[in-house]
């Protein structure tokens, strides 16, 4: 397949706020479940491993006006509550059998609530993860908490979740993370044949289709990116920050990429690169699943951070893995995670002497141009700086 093809194929989920995909998926065997999640970190493995299709629910982006949802969410909050309440009353969810609600905000905590009044006929579930990083704290509560969800969803689907189910689903998620971070990789090397457009829709293709069916894509993308001959342009390189829940429209990415940045890494659809290492498949399958998530997981503002002197320190590594010249903090409106750590990160990111500039968006939102001529002149700022 050519590069094109591929990435036609990620617009067309992208737009599909049907869910064509997995209505076809959930049809073509009988009893077959389907499992959606907020964005950010679930555990999907435990889903796949109950024979189920794990969707990730983003809202409903620039395409769909908003109506009923505004009735349940004040309009200072972030859209993302609005436009998949929406999605619920006009039946674009009327097949998934589950929602999973993890740990982001007090917003999507509510959101849980919400959802099992609304739709009480769903397996609905808030799902949380520890605060304490010790394994005989946090990781024993974390456990637990992964082992009442295997029980729900054994109810749900009507079967056992066996520990072997467990183990074989870990391992094909450990080889969807590995293409997740060659494709990171090989942008960080080349970003002027891996746009940030493109990666972000191939991301976004990983929360509808099965775990195999996304690895294969990432696969076929990176063998025909290969042979793509793209010009380098004398862009800046930038890591973003800030949009790890609420997604951001299409042509906001694609608005930066014009304005002459090369963005090197992002925090966009984190749930498929949440764990950072291959979850060992001997043993102890939901502990190791803890153990992962307590010792093998990225930074976000949703995660607790229980060190003061660590706060913000992985961002100015990840600037220099990549060898990034500046960040962006990207956020959505009122989002409450974001907005509150982001002067601690710009508070790291002085110390450091790394330029960074923000704005904040809708998932909606139609003001790109103020953002490009933000974007643009960011970027040529830094040119100036490194030039002196």
């Amino acid at each position: 397949m050519s590069v094109k093809e591929i990435i036609d194929r990620c617009e067309e989920i992208f737009e599909d706020l049907n869910f064509t995909y997995a209505r076809e998926w959930k049809v073509a065997e009988d009893g077959r479940k389907v499992v959606g999640y907020m964005p950010v970190y679930v555990p999907n493995e435990i889903i796949h491993a109950a024979g189920m299709l794990p969707i990730g629910i983003l809202g409903g982006g620039d395409a769909m006006e908003v109506i009923h949802g505004d009735a349940y969410y004040q309009s200072y909050i972030c859209r993302i509550p609005r436009s998949t309440v929406e999605l619920g009353i006009m039946k674009n969810l009327d097949f998934v059998d589950g929602m999973l609600f993890p740990s982001i905000c007090d917003v999507i905590r509510n959101l849980s609530g919400v959802w099992k009044l609304l739709f009480p006929e769903v397996y609905a579930r808030y799902f949380d993860t520890p605060q304490n990083f010790r394994s005989d704290i946090g990781g024993e509560f974390y456990k637990n908490d992964l082992q009442e969800l295997r029980e729900g969803l054994e109810k749900l689907g009507g079967r056992e979740i066996t520990d072997d189910d467990l183990r074989n689903s870990i391992q094909v998620y450990n080889e969807n993370r590995d293409w997740v971070r060659k494709v990171y990789q090989f942008r960080s090397d080349q970003p002027w044949k891996v746009p940030a457009s493109e990666v972000y829709l191939l991301m976004r293709a990983g929360e509808i289709l099965t775990p195999e069916d996304h690895t294969q894509m990432m696969k076929d993308y990176l063998a025909a990116v290969e042979n793509e001959e793209r010009r380098m342009k004398d862009n800046c390189r930038v890591v973003l920050n800030g949009s790890f829940c609420e997604q951001p429209p299409l042509g906001l990415v694609k608005s930066i990429e014009l304005a002459g940045c090369y963005v090197v890494d992002d925090d966009y659809m984190m749930i498929n690169r949440m764990i950072t290492e291959d979850i060992p498949t001997d043993g102890d399958p939901l502990l190791n699943l803890s153990e992962a998530f307590l010792k093998h997981s990225l930074d976000l503002a949703s995660k607790f951070e229980p060190s003061e002197e660590k706060k913000g320190k992985f961002i100015v590594e990840l600037v220099r893995a990549r060898g990034a010249e500046g960040v962006i903090f990207s956020a959505p409106s009122f989002c409450d995670p974001a907005l509150l750590d982001q002067p601690m990160l710009a508070h790291v990111l002085d110390d450091a002497n790394i330029p960074y500039i923000s704005f904040q968006y809708a998932e909606n939102s139609g003001q790109m141009q103020p953002i490009r001529e933000q974007a643009g002149t960011f970027a040529d700022s830094i040119k100036l700086w490194s030039a002196a």
